[in-house]
C-alpha cells in the first residue's frame, strides 16, 4: 500500500496550471489530523462499580465539551487489537485542541486507568501527484477534514524508502497514476491522506472508512502488486476501528 492510493487533485508547485504558492499561501485552510490510542488499564477492571461509573460519566463530559469546538470521533477497538481498546479521532486547526483535551482526560477520574500506546500526529496538505484525472468524490482537494458515516477505519502510519524522493517527478507521477487507477476499481473505500513530516515519527498517516472490511482487504491487495509499493518502507501497525458513539463506547468499557 501507498499513499494516496485514491485521492485526485491537482499539484501544489509542480505542473503547468497552478503557480508556485508562498508559505505563506500555503498556511491557510490546513488542518491537523491525531489519533489518539487507548488502552485500559487492568486495574480498571478490579475498580468498583461507583468509581467505574463516576470515570465513564467524567469521560463523556470531555468528549462532549471538545466535541463542539473540534471534530472528535470515538472508535473501539475492543476485540480488534490486543493493545488499544479505543480511539479518538480529532480534528482541528489548533494543536493546542489535543493538548487541552488530552490533558483533561488524564487529569480525570479515568485518566490513572488509561495508558496511550499509539499517538499519530499529522496535517492536511494537497496531493501532488494528480493534475487534470479528476472524479466525484475525490478528496485529495480536501484540507478539511470531515469523517464520513462508514461502520469502520482502517488507520495506519506509512513511510516510503528514500530511494522514491531521489526519482524524477515524471517518474513519481507515472507510478501513482497506475496506483490511482487501480484504487478507483474500491469505490466504497474513502482515503484520508494526511502528512506527518517534522511533525511525528512518520511520513504520513492513512485511514479509510468504509462499511465493507472485504474491499479494504481487496484493495490493499490489489495495491501490492503496484510498481510505486516497493517504495514502502513502514505500513504497520494497522489498526481495525469500528465507529462508536459515546454511549455505545462507553458500553463496552
Amino acid at each position: 500500500m501507498t499513499t494516496e492510493a485514491a485521492t485526485t487533485t491537482r499539484p501544489q508547485g509542480e505542473g503547468h496550471h497552478h503557480h508556485e504558492q508562498s508559505l505563506e499561501e500555503m498556511r491557510e485552510g490546513r488542518q491537523f489530523l491525531k489519533y489518539t490510542f487507548f488502552k485500559l488499564l487492568p486495574s480498571w477492571r478490579s475498580a468498583e462499580d461507583g468509581e467505574r461509573k463516576k470515570a465513564r460519566e467524567a469521560f463523556r463530559e470531555i468528549v462532549e465539551k471538545y466535541s463542539n469546538t473540534m471534530i472528535v470521533k470515538p472508535f473501539s477497538l475492543f476485540g480488534t487489537r490486543g493493545d488499544c481498546d479505543f480511539m479518538l479521532w480529532t480534528i482541528s486547526e489548533r494543536l493546542e485542541d489535543f493538548q487541552e483535551m488530552i490533558s483533561e482526560i488524564l487529569k480525570s477520574s479515568l485518566g490513572k486507568y488509561l495508558s496511550t500506546p499509539y499517538s499519530y500526529l499529522s496535517m492536511t496538505r494537497r496531493s501532488e501527484y494528480i493534475r487534470e484525472h479528476r472524479h466525484a468524490g475525490q478528496e485529495g482537494d480536501a484540507l478539511k477534514k470531515v469523517p464520513g458515516n462508514a461502520k469502520y477505519l482502517f488507520v495506519y502510519p506509512f513511510v516510503k524508502k528514500r530511494e522514491w524522493y531521489n526519482l524524477s517527478g515524471e517518474e513519481r507521477q507515472r507510478m501513482m497514476m497506475d496506483h490511482i487507477r487501480r484504487g478507483h476499481n474500491f469505490p466504497s473505500v474513502k482515503i484520508n491522506t494526511s502528512y506527518s513530516f517534522g511533525l511525528d515519527d512518520q511520513e504520513f498517516v492513512l485511514s479509510f472508512e468504509t462499511d465493507f472490511p472485504s474491499d479494504f482487504l481487496e484493495l490493499v491487495m490489489a495495491l501490492r502488486s503496484t510498481e510505486a509499493s516497493k517504495y514502502t518502507q513502514l505500513e504497520t501497525p494497522i489498526f481495525t476501528c469500528v465507529s462508536s458513539g459515546i454511549d455505545e463506547l462507553l458500553e463496552l468499557f
